[in-house]
């Protein structure tokens, strides 16, 4: 389908752009949220008569974003979730919960619409997200998932956790080692153990 930006769109073009989409994606995306027209001689004489005042709004719009992503650009949010010992969640971050979280910590001017996450979080660990205040104005945020306040205090600070405790699992685990045995014997038994019973008198 070919529309009408009226606004710019990441990877599309800018404002006045006329450009081909999936028809989908303009029916159920562009369209419903205003972000488009159907380009046709009808609404290219409507855009271009009112073109003025949608690049005039569109500025403001950019202005207040602007003015919004000072208080949001680099904010860490925590995220306490459950995991395996991997570091694998039972269950998984999704937009929702990154916003219910900026919305907990005070900021409230970020929908879901505006939170870029690709794919929902899944492992334990600190990840950039993207939020697109306005089409032109894009900020990071960090979100940190941890099974505890304490592990997401040594992730800020750029600890592994996981990593770490991997090693003292592996730390913990020792073998009994015989230098002379032959690959695939069992490690010799102690001195005690290898001592023959006493011959009855």
């Amino acid at each position: 389908m070919e529309i009408i930006l009226l606004e710019r769109i990441e990877k599309l073009g800018a404002i006045g752009d006329v450009v081909t989409v999936k028809d989908g994606y303009a029916r159920n995306f562009l369209l419903p949220n205003k972000k488009a027209l159907r380009s046709n001689n009808a609404n290219k004489k409507v855009f271009e008569a009112n073109r003025a005042k949608i690049e005039s709004d569109n500025a403001a719009r950019r202005t207040d974003a602007e003015a919004a992503a000072e208080g949001v650009n680099g904010k860490q949010i925590v995220l306490i979730r459950q995991s395996s010992n991997a570091g694998h969640l039972y269950g998984s971050v999704a937009v929702r919960d990154v916003v219910e979280a900026l919305h907990a910590d005070g900021v409230t001017n970020v929908t879901k619409a505006m939170v870029v996450l690709e794919r929902p979080i899944k492992t334990l660990g600190v990840f950039d997200v993207k939020v697109a205040l306005h089409p032109e104005v894009a900020v990071t945020i960090t979100v940190n998932v941890a099974r505890s306040p304490e592990e997401a205090e040594l992730q800020s600070q750029g600890v592994d956790v996981m990593a770490d405790l991997f090693e003292k699992d592996e730390a913990g685990f020792t073998e009994d080692y015989d230098p002379n045995a032959e690959p695939g014997d069992i490690a010799a038994l102690s001195n005690a153990e290898e001592e023959a019973p006493a011959e009855e008198a």
